[in-house]
This record gives C-alpha cells, structure tokens and sequence, in this order.
C-alpha cells in the first residue's frame, strides 16, 4: 500500500498526523486499527457464508470472477477444450521466437570482434574475420 513511499514523505504524513490529532493520536491509531480488524472479520463472515450457501470452500481470491468461473463453474474438460485452439497458435510462435533468439545470439557471436579477436577463427565455428580495410583517412 505505501511502496510508492518515500521515509521523508511517511514522516511527513505522520508528522501531519501528529500536528492534527495531537494527543488523541494514540486513540486514533487504536480505532483505526480496530475498524481493519472488523473488516477483515466482516470479509472473512461474508466469504463463509457463501460458502456454505453454494457448498463448496470459497476463499477470498476466489471472489474474483475470472477465478470463480475458473474455479466453479468449469471442468477440467471445459477449460482444456477452451485453451486448446490457441495452444497450438502460442507453441508455433514460441518455437519461432527461440528460433529468432538463437539466431540473433549466433550472428551476435560471430560480429563480436573483441571476443574473437583473443580466439582463433576454427575455435568459434565460423569463417575467419576479413582485414580491415583501409580507408583514404588512413592513407592521407
């Protein structure tokens, strides 16, 4: 809840809090403390009694409709029939993107003059590196 905080920003926010409540700010902490723990209890009483009313065991992230559909509604079967068009479709292209990835780490290996420099040309695998060409600069 506070990880977009900063230690300078939360003792600002608590030095406001203790400007405003003052010397009711322990009474403060104390009641809010109190109304989060009836919430939880309140929550926790709500997802027993579904529950018990649709007979099955409810968790809390279960309440999410995508996972109560998930979850509840659909079989084993249901969800595999669901996946298996686009199954196919996601190995295809997963196959080609390690293709493409192999690919570009081999030409990556074989333009990486540094590295082949130290190593001679039949230890990578591949043709030896062309001379460098001298250009009018050079020769000038």
């Amino acid at each position: 809840m506070l990880d977009n905080l900063n230690w300078w920003e939360i003792g600002a926010l608590l030095l406001l809090a203790l400007l405003i409540f003052g010397d009711r700010l322990p009474a403060v902490i104390t009641d809010g403390l109190r109304m989060v723990r009836n919430l939880r209890n309140m929550a926790r009483n709500a997802t027993t009694d579904l529950s018990r009313e649709l007979g099955t065991d409810i968790q809390l992230e279960d309440l999410h409709p995508k996972a109560f559909i998930r979850k509840h509604l659909l079989s084993e079967e249901d969800e595999q029939a669901i996946r298996k068009p686009l199954q196919g479709v996601y190995d295809n292209l997963r196959a080609d993107v390690t293709g493409v990835h192999d690919d570009l780490k081999d030409v990556a290996n074989a333009a990486d003059v540094r590295s082949t420099g130290a190593r001679s040309s039949t230890a990578t695998g591949g043709a030896p590196a062309p001379a460098p060409r001298a250009s009018y600069d050079d020769a000038t």
